[in-house]
């Protein structure tokens, strides 16, 4: 099993000690969340929480995760990176196709693109984006910012986007791996038709088993079921090596933590702490590889 350290709502001048830390002991990735804004009242519920409440505030910290990643993988040699998930639906495919292509052009391949479709109609609407048929939308701007990576003269004639030749140089030299967000039905199938893996939000394990074999149905349906698949996992009730052993065993490839949590260390705790629980659950959970 691969593990990727969570780093979401850390302090920003923390990121770069914490990836150089995470290198050190083991860690495969960092998974970088994705928020644009808060906004002071919500018009739909975020919905990986009980009460659909989210978990943060308006002077918590964030930072765009294509930046971060960038900013992370010059201070590092082997750790990749990827979003989870970046919300595709209120940017545009173009300008991201760019972005992401940097940033697997400057990190030397080691960035995977994680991608939702946002929950927040705010965050479409806001930017100029119609929060109706988000999902139709977010299928196109995956068709596009594919085509335009893999390098070339590309054209695009589609519903939501439209343009004649064009291309992107220097294409990345090794394909950017697609993971899929989302728990919906829409969401799995989605990943099983295009995806190169599946990433979760905040899942009981007994959610998580439902999910990873409905996931291979759907491969299955789409010929896909030997094409190699990610599964990356927010486990809330597994933990430890009993814990990590059944994650494993259920099927998941990338078991996604944050120690310093375990350690009764907040999101904005001393850095210091922060990496001596890195050590610790290096020294507990990678350094005695789960098989």
């Amino acid at each position: 099993m691969k593990f990727s350290l969570g780093v979401a709502l850390s302090p920003l001048e923390q990121l770069p000690e914490l990836a150089k830390t995470a290198e050190e002991v083991g860690f495969s990735s960092i998974a970088l969340p994705d928020s644009l804004f808060y906004m002071k009242s919500q018009a739909a519920k975020y919905p990986y929480t009980p009460d659909g409440a989210r978990f943060w505030g308006p002077d918590t910290p964030w930072v765009d995760p294509l930046i971060a990643a960038t900013a992370m993988a010059a201070v590092t040699t082997r750790l990749r990176f990827y979003t989870n998930v970046l919300k595709l639906g209120s940017r545009n495919p173009l300008l991201l196709a760019r972005q992401v292509g940097s940033v697997a052009n400057l990190s030397g391949n080691r960035f995977g693109f994680g991608v939702g479709i946002g929950w927040a109609p705010e965050e479409f609407e806001w930017c100029g984006v119609p929060y109706a048929r988000r999902g139709a939308r977010v299928d196109e701007m995956i068709e596009v910012i594919k085509k335009v990576l893999a390098g070339g003269m590309v054209e695009y004639h589609g519903e939501f986007f439209d343009f004649d030749e064009l291309q992107m140089s220097p294409a990345p030299s090794e394909p950017v791996p697609f993971y899929i967000g989302g728990h919906t039905e829409v969401a799995l199938r989605r990943a099983a038709r295009v995806g190169d893996g599946w990433t979760s939000a905040m899942m009981k394990f007994e959610d998580l088993q439902t999910t990873i074999a409905r996931l291979g149905e759907l491969r299955a349906e789409h010929n896909r079921a030997d094409v190699p698949f990610e599964i990356q996992a927010v486990c809330v009730d597994k933990f430890g090596r009993d814990g990590y052993q059944e994650q494993y065993d259920a099927g998941v490839t990338d078991a996604i933590v944050i120690p310093w949590l375990a350690a009764g260390i907040g999101f904005d705790g001393d850095i210091e702490a922060k990496k001596d629980a890195l050590r610790k659950f290096a020294d507990e959970n990678i350094q005695n590889p789960i098989t």
